[in-house]
């Protein structure tokens, strides 16, 4: 029997998948996010903390439980394996935050949207398998609104962007993928709501 190649459509949206993946969505958002309203060094004291306590030991968690065969993609798609994934991203996001209070004297109002979102995902994974990578491109279409909105809104066409992918690909069903962004919504409609109530 022949081989069956995939399709250009199906080898596209696993490069806009795979790049877009929460965690690149999250570092290119704080990395926006340092350059806009910081100088060099505050961003770099501001963005340092969050990616060694919260991107880099998720990648290294990742990386090490595909390996050993815990997890069986970077995708995290089986819903068994994904219980201890949102753990530890929690406990990570739970450092950070823990840290910068300490350090700064504030809770970081955009990383505990972030944990708002785990649990809320977290939930959900009891009951569907909801797009982490749908939910996470949504929010972070969310947080570049409050800072300008036509980012924001460029975003979102990549977070719908994404969850097509998801399905092409047969990582998420139609209903996952609309699920993940329906959870997103709830939680970003609150983040904006709230931080304009701050900025008020």
């Amino acid at each position: 029997m022949e081989e069956k190649h995939p399709s250009i459509i199906y080898k596209i949206s696993k490069i806009i998948s795979d790049f877009f993946n929460p965690l690149t969505s999250l570092f290119i958002f704080f990395a926006y996010m340092s350059v806009q309203k910081y100088s060099l060094k505050d961003s770099l004291v501001y963005f340092l903390p969050i990616l060694l306590i919260v991107i880099v030991p998720v990648i290294v968690w990742l990386v090490w439980n595909v390996k050993t065969g815990r997890y069986t993609n970077m995708d995290v798609s089986n819903r068994i394996q994904r219980k201890t994934l949102y753990l530890f991203i929690a406990a990570c996001v739970i450092g950070y935050i823990t840290f910068n209070y300490i350090k700064n004297g504030y809770i970081d109002f955009v990383m505990l949207f972030i944990l708002i979102l785990l649990f809320a995902l977290q939930i959900s994974n009891f009951f569907i398998k909801s797009s982490m990578h749908t939910a996470f491109n949504v929010f972070v279409a969310a947080l570049f609104f409050a800072l300008d909105w036509k980012m924001g809104l460029i975003w979102l066409g990549i977070a719908a962007l994404v969850g097509i992918t998801r399905i092409i690909l047969k990582r998420h069903t139609v209903k996952e993928v609309f699920m993940g962004a329906g959870i997103a919504f709830l939680v970003s409609f609150i983040y904006l709501y709230c931080n304009i109530q701050f900025q008020h």
